[in-house]
């Protein structure tokens, strides 16, 4: 009788707190906002389980589903085009990243010596990675102050989906809206699920499959980057990836957003206006970072200005790369750039914050006096 309690208590919880996370993004997605099946359901969960104490429960397990359908769909984005176009940029590709990684990490060195932000919370939510993944990064990385992170990410997120737009039509870069071609991203999301199969049933049971054994060996990440490196490498030996429809894509933002919003704590969040206020100025600072390093771009290869700029657009690569065919800009190129900035943060960068961690908390022992 107790277990059969304890299961039905949580099975509340966890209805509680799905309805929530669907009206959440029901109201963003009305309000036409970026991502609203992910930060919709972020934030109302957030408001709800701090107004209503533990009436809420998300397993783990269904953040970890919803992680296994982004990295699909990242994995799907590693066509031979693009790939083409990383390995005959891949010097100035290395060269962009790790300039504008750098300046990520000088604008969260200046944030911790101007706030009471820890380095490390404060180059996380610097990170130019996409919404779900730094998140999931700093989830895994012990010490970060995770509230502080999301609030600085999704700052930054939205002063990127706001101002790149407005500096891409704005004189500077002269180009015009063409209403037909921003139609066709919206199209292209059909709900053709027969169309899944059958090869769905060969790359579903490997995505879990590596994304349950990276995770086994400890690697970063690894219920995204498990699917997301198993489905290129299928469709490297020939083999053609659905495309996913968008209510699942959707439902896989609210499995990983309802999750982030339960783990959030505003009341760990000390100085709440200094906190928005330095992440409102990293992200405009970093936004200007990139058009620089653009027209740094422009120099180095024969692209246009736009073209450029939406490459190493601090943004989600999928906000990007429609934007980019809006403009007629070079899709590939876009996306190309966008997918080596991710995987060069998990595979590099990641590594590195742990390093940076473990000297981190090695050090005040050093420190002791004898």
């Amino acid at each position: 009788m107790g277990r059969q309690a304890i299961s039905e208590s949580n099975g509340f919880k966890f209805l509680i707190t799905l309805v929530t996370a669907v009206g959440g993004g029901i109201i963003f997605y009305l309000l036409n906002t970026p991502i609203p099946w992910l930060l919709g359901p972020m934030i109302a969960v957030l408001i709800g389980s701090n107004a209503w104490k533990g009436k809420y429960r998300w397993p783990r397990q269904i953040r970890n589903s919803g992680m296994m359908i982004v990295g699909y769909t990242i994995g799907l984005s590693m066509t031979g085009t693009a790939l083409k176009e990383m390995g005959a940029q891949l010097p100035t590709m290395c060269l962009m990243t790790v300039i504008l990684l750098l300046l990520c990490g000088g604008i969260a060195f200046a944030v911790s010596r101007l706030s009471d932000t820890d380095f490390m919370t404060a180059l996380l939510g610097s990170i130019p990675g996409g919404l779900s993944q730094v998140l999931a990064l700093a989830e895994e990385t012990k010490g970060v102050n995770l509230t502080v992170v999301t609030v600085t990410q999704v700052v930054r997120l939205m002063i990127i989906v706001i101002g790149i737009p407005l500096l891409v039509f704005s004189p500077i870069f002269g180009q015009v809206h063409d209403a037909a071609a921003a139609a066709v991203p919206i199209a292209a999301k059909h709900e053709n699920w027969a169309a899944l199969f059958p090869n769905i049933l060969i790359f579903a049971p490997v995505c879990v499959i590596c994304a349950i054994a990276g995770n086994r060996i400890k690697f970063p990440t690894a219920f995204l980057l498990g699917p997301a490196i198993s489905t290129a490498i299928l469709q490297g030996i020939g083999l053609h990836g659905p495309s996913l429809p968008s209510t699942l894509i959707s439902a896989s933002q609210l499995m990983i957003g309802t999750y982030v919003g339960l783990l959030l704590k505003p009341g760990k969040l000390q100085r709440k206006v200094r906190t928005f206020s330095f992440a409102i100025v990293s992200g405009l600072v970093l936004m200007l970072c990139a058009w620089a390093l653009s027209e740094l771009m422009t120099l180095l290869h024969p692209v246009s200005r736009s073209t450029a700029l939406l490459s190493l657009a601090p943004g989600g690569m999928d906000q990007m790369g429609i934007l980019a065919h809006e403009i007629n800009a070079d899709l590939s190129m876009v996306s190309g750039y966008q997918l080596f900035r991710t995987f060069f943060i998990y595979f590099a960068v990641s590594p590195l914050l742990r390093l940076l961690l473990r000297i981190k908390l090695k050090s005040p022992r050093t420190e002791q006096p004898q």
